[in-house]
């Protein structure tokens, strides 16, 4: 088994703790500095009156994208602005993916993008997050490499 990344070491103990995304079923695809892949299934439960999937299902998804790629460098981040535009309505089964990456990153900021599609990579929502780095880190101590 190979070594375990900073950025993945990090979100496996985000997760652990995260029951509102293991509630929502989201799966972890990728992890990487800056980066995150999530996968969701919608469930009849997310759906709104109109039968299709409540905004705040994708906006949950891509705002724990965000949560991911804004603290893979080790550092504690947390978002201080969000928003997000729906461009295409969702139904029950449909699977969801949530890519976030950084666009920029200083000692106090990062600004990422997290764009939600389809399996067939039919776009369906776009995120832009902010976040502030504070100074604590996930793993006081901790050699880096």
């Amino acid at each position: 088994m190979g070594k375990v990344s900073l950025a993945e070491s990090v979100v496996n103990e985000m997760y652990d703790k995260d029951w509102f995304s293991k509630w929502l079923g989201i799966e972890r695809i990728t992890t990487g500095e800056g980066t995150s892949v999530l996968k969701m299934t919608i469930r009849k439960e997310m759906l709104n009156g109109f039968g299709i999937a409540h905004g705040g299902i994708t906006y949950s998804l891509a705002d724990s994208a965000l949560a991911f790629a804004s603290n893979s460098h080790g550092r504690k981040a947390v978002s201080i602005e969000t928003s997000i535009s729906h461009t295409e309505s969702l139904k029950e089964g449909d699977i969801i993916i949530a890519s976030a990456k950084e666009l920029s990153l200083s000692n106090k900021i990062g600004i990422y993008e997290v764009t939600v599609s389809k399996e067939d990579q039919q776009i369906v929502a776009l995120f832009k997050g902010t976040v502030y780095r504070t100074s604590k880190e996930w793993f006081p101590g901790d050699v880096k490499e």
